[in-house]
């Protein structure tokens, strides 16, 4: 525990803040508790003009935008949903969910409400699979349409532009205007190219616009990315935005390793034919703090890095954006990963915990996303296509462990080793791991670890004592990883959704120890994740 103290002073001589409410009865206010309050300062601007600043106040102007359209979007009306609720931690629960689900189980805990669908807002509630799959409509499968039903009880389609025409009418306003006032001709052309995205759904142009854009030190990552939302068919994507500040000497160190993807790609642990895909070569790097979070990436457990774009096309074509998100993967570390690892390991695997190796074990995380393939090689379309309701879950499985296999392989290599050790990286990606297992079975991202969790258990990878605390067999865990890289990237390249659903239903349950981790883990008070409040 001292340990913990010590990290809790330090974060909070950087300025962030733990909101605790000791004084409240409400059965919510522990569960509000376990997502911590961070107070993320304002962004130092020094060296941004005074037009910089004024297209940063737009970016955050079109986020609001983008946090209404997904409330919208995953839930419905939010007035009618915060308006009925009196109890306030009550209320500010349902602001961490954006609903009255709650992210770690889909359970609901607002009376009146079911548990959640499936397919959130995107689909009909009472849709079943079969129904869609005879729906005969060739946009349909658009990750940017809506399934509705018509007056006469048959589905329809409904273009994300059309369903939040309003919002985001006022979002390509708010771009235009940014894009009038900046002095860098690569953000013009993005913020243009990205309102004309957002007004007709054909992503390409803007999302070559913004990987051309390597000159500002400001970003706005808007749009919709994600399909974690959508567990009933892996399609439909969720809006979010991120504004952004780049961290400039880190992304210099950085981008020494973004013309490395294709050496990268050969170092896969699979065979020649399971990983064809050649990845763009303007991949880049980028270290930013963020400083401001809406929608999805500000629903429930939050994002500490991104790789974009998503369209297989432009990943071949050009290549694609790793942003590590560093101040709040700093807080992550501090305020989850390293309290979890002092309850939960033993104290020589304790001493191997290492915010430099969680930083870099992130960085590879992302990198792995942009690997593998993005179609089959057997004709079945794209993995997520073939993969369907699995897809995302595999996604983030490859994320995770192929991430961790390459970080393995190129410590001594890149010289990583003189900032963490191999044990240092698989040590924290253990805890990492143990600890998401919270997320629970909601979520893809929470199932992807579970599985990774399960699969090395089963490989011995690591032993549970009588006491509660974790040892791990290093050697066995690397040759685990290396086992479960080649197997995801096979199932991803063959499209086998069959073998992916029993896998995926084999390895995603809790284990009998969970319950008692969390336990612990809950006595100690160490929070499930983090969530934000911004100064401007």
């Amino acid at each position: 525990m001292k340990r913990f103290l010590l990290v809790f002073a330090f974060v909070a001589v950087l300025g962030l803040s733990v909101s605790c409410d000791h004084k409240s009865k409400s059965p919510f206010a522990r569960k509000v508790s376990d997502y911590a309050l961070v107070t993320i300062p304002a962004p130092n601007l020094n060296g941004i003009t005074d037009n910089g600043k004024e297209v940063l106040n737009l970016y955050r102007f079109a986020a609001d935008e983008i946090d209404a359209i997904y409330w919208d979007q995953y839930f419905g009306d939010k007035e009618s949903l915060l308006s009925g609720l009196t109890d306030p931690s009550q209320k500010a629960f349902a602001e961490i969910n954006y609903g009255p689900w709650d992210r770690v189980d889909g359970k609901s805990f607002v009376d009146g409400y079911n548990d959640r669908p499936l397919g959130a807002g995107f689909y009909p509630a009472d849709m079943t699979e079969e129904e869609f799959l005879a729906f005969d409509d060739s946009t349909k499968n658009s990750p940017y349409t809506l399934i509705k039903r018509g007056e006469d009880g048959s589905l329809k389609t409904v273009w994300y532009h059309d369903a939040y025409k309003e919002h985001i009418d006022k979002i390509a306003s708010y771009l235009t205007a940014a894009a009038d006032i900046t002095i860098k001709p690569s953000v013009k052309e993005y913020l243009l190219r990205k309102a004309e995205a957002l007004q007709t759904d054909d992503y390409y142009e803007s999302g070559k616009a913004w990987l051309a854009m390597e000159d500002s030190k400001m970003d706005l990552v808007i749009g919709p990315n994600e399909t974690a939302d959508d567990q009933l068919l892996g399609i439909k994507r969720s809006y979010e935005a991120f504004v952004l500040l780049k961290n400039l000497d880190r992304t210099e160190q950085l981008m020494k390793y973004a013309g490395s993807l294709e050496e990268f790609q050969r170092m896969l642990p699979v065979e020649e034919a399971y990983k064809t895909f050649q990845p763009g070569s303007g991949s880049d790097i980028f270290s930013c703090d963020a400083i401001y979070y809406a929608g999805k990436s500000n629903a429930g457990i939050k994002v500490i890095a991104l790789n974009l774009p998503y369209d297989a096309d432009i990943q071949k074509d050009m290549g694609t954006r790793t942003i590590l998100l560093e101040n709040i993967i700093r807080q992550k570390f501090n305020y989850v990963i390293s309290p979890t690892g002092n309850v939960l390991l033993e104290s020589a695997e304790r001493a191997h915990l290492s915010q430099d190796a969680f930083f870099w074990n992130i960085v590879f995380r992302e990198v792995a996303h942009g690997l593998g393939v993005k179609e089959t090689v057997n004709g079945k379309g794209t993995v997520e296509e073939a993969l369907g309701s699995s897809a995302l879950t595999f996604e983030e499985m490859k994320g995770n462990v192929v991430g961790m296999y390459l970080v393995c392989q190129l410590q001594n290599h890149i010289a990583m080793d003189r900032l963490f050790t191999t044990e240092d990286a698989l040590t924290t990606f253990f805890t990492s791991l143990a600890r998401s297992e919270r997320f629970g079975e909601g979520s893809a991202l929470g199932r992807a670890n579970t599985i990774i969790f399960n699969y090395l258990k089963e490989k011995g990878s690591f032993e549970r004592h009588p006491d509660g605390r974790y040892s791990i067999d290093y050697t066995k865990m690397l040759s685990a990883i290396e086992e479960l890289s080649a197997l995801i990237l096979k199932t991803q390249a063959t499209g086998d959704a069959e073998f992916a659903a029993s896998f995926e239903k084999k390895y995603s349950h809790l284990g009998a120890d969970f319950e008692a981790d969390q336990m612990n883990l809950s006595l100690e008070k160490v929070p499930v994740d983090i969530r934000f409040k911004f100064k401007k």
